[in-house]
């Protein structure tokens, strides 16, 4: 195994593959490392001066603040972000003129809904309208559990989340629209959306325009109206659990699939093994006539011009623009740093700008045409691949692409994390230590990549596979585990 990987043949550096100790010679490329260069972390393949640009990905990811010679572990503390502030960018024409041949789609198990759409899981989900009720749809959940009138292999899911009251505007529109985007999620069986009754998001503000496409599926209770607020419940659920048993699976094509696609707790293979992993399957999905869904958005920034290169049409290179720039402004109207970014956790697994980083983050979406950009609560509207509003917060960004309407969201991580959203949320591990030592938290592991033992190409195959088997009904670790965290985004007052 090499002891390094230089990505691309115009990088200024290298990234360590193992924990490299100063005075180890670097065979191939005639260095001697003249620092400690921890696993994941890069080191320079080429001198460079003061302002000098430093390369990787075949890209600029930053600015040497000193001059740092060849052997010099190059990190925070000698680059720096070489971005600005708001920018205008020029529209070259559409990525390419005709669509690839669509391939043929392999077979899968899937609930199939009133209105066409398919589901991969069964699930009861219990909406509170409100943090106020989120005990009560808790304690309603245990109690119907024990009643064994679901069918096998569903679960009840509370959707507790912190807000309903006490919002206004923009917040308690995101609040509304990310519940209903819930509501009418095909990877549940039956929906009750629990209220109070004294909230802002009332049941007829929740109501007001929308309607379910199948009202078998949905029950309503507002439980300052009842005397008896946990039966009421109950009855509802039984009335729910009694439409799901007659659900079924039945064979569907995999191009029905919607795929989201995430990393957090990244570290410096990120963009070498699982990222790339996740733009292969993306290709592959959006081949075979599937969709897949890209957000978090600031973590774009420093790469978006390569997403812009790939905008189908004009008017889909307009979104992307409009998508990068109103979040740049959002940094900008909160008199935050646009470029404050990586963590300390991407910081100490070797990531050092936020364009490194995005360059890294962007590999997820492949080298397919991007076809769509969606705002923050929108539902996904085509096959392909769709840009969607949404910050790199792991929580929100997770609910945000279950909200759009994805059935799994794969989640990349360097670090490990036990996240898990309101859909199976699979792990992705980059790096083979992490998968062993964090076993309960990860689905799959793409740290074979980096040691050489495989390619982004003979791991796609298994992958597929790990990823249809969810799909079939086999649990991901956060069901496993019980983890399906909902988190709404939020920028305004609290009253």
């Amino acid at each position: 195994m090499s002891k390094y990987l230089k990505i691309h043949s115009s990088d200024t550096v290298a990234v360590a593959l193992e924990p490299l100790a100063q005075g180890t010679a670097i065979d191939g490329l005639g260095i001697v490392l003249l620092d400690e260069v921890p696993q994941g972390h890069k080191f320079a393949v080429t001198p460079h001066q003061p302002g000098d640009r430093v390369i990787k990905y075949g890209s600029v990811i930053g600015l040497a603040k000193e001059a740092i010679p060849v052997g010099r572990h190059i990190h925070t503390h000698n680059i720096g972000t070489a971005l600005g502030g708001l920018q205008n960018y020029a529209y070259a024409g559409p990525a390419n003129d005709a669509a690839p041949a669509k391939r043929e789609a392999p077979t899968i198990q899937a609930f199939v809904r009133a209105n066409g759409e398919v589901g991969v899981r069964n699930d009861l989900w219990i909406i509170p309208l409100v943090g106020c009720v989120n005990g009560l749809a808790k304690n309603a959940a245990k109690r119907f559990e024990k009643m064994g009138l679901l069918p096998e292999g569903s679960r009840v899911m509370v959707l507790e989340h912190p807000y309903g009251c006490s919002q206004l505007g923009g917040d308690l529109d995101n609040t509304r629209n990310i519940l209903r985007d819930f509501a009418i999620h095909p990877n549940a069986g039956g929906v009750l959306v629990m209220g109070l009754g004294c909230e802002n998001n009332t049941r007829a503000l929740f109501t007001q325009g929308f309607e379910h496409p199948d009202p078998r599926r949905l029950r309503y209770l507002t439980t300052q109206e009842v005397s008896d607020e946990l039966e009421a419940s109950l009855e509802a659920m039984t009335e729910l659990a009694a439409v799901m048993r007659e659900d079924k699976r039945e064979p569907v094509g995999a191009d029905r699939l919607r795929i989201g696609l995430k990393c957090g707790g990244s570290d410096g293979f990120s963009g070498i093994t699982a990222n790339p992993l996740l733009g292969a399957l993306s290709d592959w999905l959006c081949g075979i006539g599937g969709a897949t869904v890209l957000t978090e958005v600031p973590e774009m920034f420093g790469a978006e011009h390569l997403l812009m290169e790939r905008a189908e049409s004009r008017e889909v290179f307009d979104g992307v623009v409009t998508l990068i720039n109103d979040f740049k402004q959002y940094f900008i109207d909160h008199n935050q740093p646009i470029y404050e970014n990586p963590s300390p956790g991407n910081k100490a697994g070797g990531i050092s700008t936020l364009e490194e980083k995005s360059l890294g983050c962007t590999q997820k979406a492949g080298l397919s045409p991007v076809r769509d950009v969606i705002r923050y609560a929108e539902r996904i509207r085509k096959p392909g691949l769709t840009l969607l509003e949404a910050p790199g917060n792991d929580g929100v960004a997770v609910t945000a692409l279950a909200a759009a309407g994805c059935h799994i969201v794969l989640f990349t991580t360097g670090r490990g994390t036990p996240l898990g959203g309101v859909v199976p949320t699979m792990k992705i591990a980059t790096n083979t230590a992490m998968a062993e030592k964090k076993r309960h938290w990860i689905d799959f592991n793409a740290g074979p990549i980096a040691e050489a033992t495989a390619t982004v190409d003979s791991l796609l195959p298994s992958f597929i596979d790990s990823i249809l088997a969810v799909a079939n009904g086999k649990e991901a670790r956060n069901e496993e585990n019980d983890v399906h965290d909902l988190v709404i985004f939020k920028s305004g007052v609290t009253l």
